[in-house]
């Protein structure tokens, strides 16, 4: 029985079974099945499909790839108690993680104790690559809280919002995106007209609004997870139509269910959210396509490319393990201290998201810069397009 799961498994990810003597496994350590369980689902989709072509090219060094699942639930010590068992896995290369900035700064300090490489797909706390450790064992392809508030400030200023009240989580994620919003506000000689703070799993924000709509601003910039994020608009939406601010949000919002409980409400939303790709104006259409064609050969329920959820998350998990497979190759070694030197020394590599000229370097680990980020909406049906793309 053990045998036939096995070859069922290979299957799904095209692996032969001459390879499957020795696969090289990746841990995924993410929350699929908490509030924001369609992040770790759209991590999971971009690694299989990458995972789906690596096996098909003969895979790395003559082994099969193979996705090792852990579920954090979106808790930080569950994430911990993961990364400890999945370090004493031999055959783990390195981990795959996300979303939470929380979840991923809780693990760092076992990360580098037991010294395996951690992608990030998806999470933007400066603090969790810039840090102390050497070496360095985390590598992202995300967006960096340092350019998304430079980003989100310019854009509100670009619309002719100078008042801005900055709605924070309670966390390290929030405290990060608290100092790069206002650095990058002080740039322009301003300062937040308000700042407001919610922990985790707030139900309410009617006095949160009293209190914004009282400091006489603009526009919100919104910095939290899809649940609070759900809340904060539900609550917004009940204002008179004149008090509706408008909202520019970081990307904490996709990934749960913020879309379904605002389905009713979503093409009357004042809503604008930072991302980094979009299927519907890939900046290299023939690689996206090529994407496509696997995604699709996996999750065949796919209609459209409005129906791949959290574009930038997919698209940052399939870079990723093309660049892991590449720093393997070039380590020519299972072995995680040499993969982590290797990816340190990547040549330039051609991905979904950009040429990586070259991906990282021994003293930069984020693979992605402001230059990368745009600003998405979501369609009236709960797709995300770019805000420059017309329904």
């Amino acid at each position: 029985m053990l045998r036939i799961l096995l070859l069922i498994m290979l299957s799904v990810l095209s692996i032969s079974p001459l390879q499957a003597g020795a696969p090289i496994v990746i841990a995924l350590n993410v929350d699929l099945s908490s509030k924001d369980a369609e992040a770790g689902e759209a991590i999971r989709r971009g690694a299989l499909v990458a995972i789906r072509e690596l096996n098909r090219a003969g895979g790395v060094l003559g082994r099969p790839l193979m996705l090792e699942i852990h579920d954090h639930r979106r808790n930080p010590a569950r994430g911990v108690e993961n990364v400890r068992q999945i370090a004493k896995n031999a055959q783990v290369i390195a981990i795959l993680g996300g979303k939470h900035t929380p979840v991923i700064h809780a693990q760092l300090e076992l990360i580098h104790s037991y010294g395996i490489p951690y992608l990030i797909p998806w999470a933007a706390g400066t603090h969790l690559v810039e840090h102390h450790r050497r070496p360095n064992f985390v590598f992202r392809v995300s967006i960096r809280d340092e350019f998304a508030g430079q980003f989100l400030i310019d854009h509100a200023l670009a619309q002719g919002y100078k008042r801005l009240a900055l709605v924070l989580e309670q966390t390290s994620w929030g405290r990060s995106n608290e100092l790069s919003l206002t650095l990058a506000l002080r740039d322009h000689g301003l300062a937040p007209a308000w700042v407001e703070w919610f922990n985790w799993g707030e139900q309410r924000f009617k006095h949160t609004l009293q209190r914004i709509q009282q400091a006489d601003v603009d526009a919100v910039i919104f910095v939290g997870n899809a649940p609070d994020a759900a809340n904060f608009m539900l609550a917004l939406q009940d204002q008179p139509p004149p008090q509706r601010l408008p909202v520019i949000s970081h990307w904490g919002l996709i990934g749960g269910e913020f879309e379904q409980r605002l389905a009713a409400q979503l093409g009357e939303l004042d809503l604008c959210f930072v991302q980094t790709f979009s299927f519907f104006n890939p900046p290299f259409p023939a690689r996206a396509e090529q994407f496509l064609e696997g995604y699709r050969a996996l999750f065949p329920q796919t209609r459209s490319i409005a129906d791949i959820y959290a574009p930038s998350a997919v698209a940052h998990s399939y870079d990723l393990v093309h660049l892991l497979a590449s720093a393997i190759t070039q380590a020519g070694v299972v072995e995680r201290s040499a993969v982590q030197q290797a990816l340190e020394k990547l040549a330039p590599h051609e991905g979904l998201v950009r040429d990586y000229h070259p991906p990282f370097a021994p003293e930069r680990h984020d693979a992605l810069d402001i230059s990368d980020l745009q600003m998405g909406r979501f369609s009236r049906e709960g797709g995300i397009i770019p805000l420059s793309v017309k329904e």
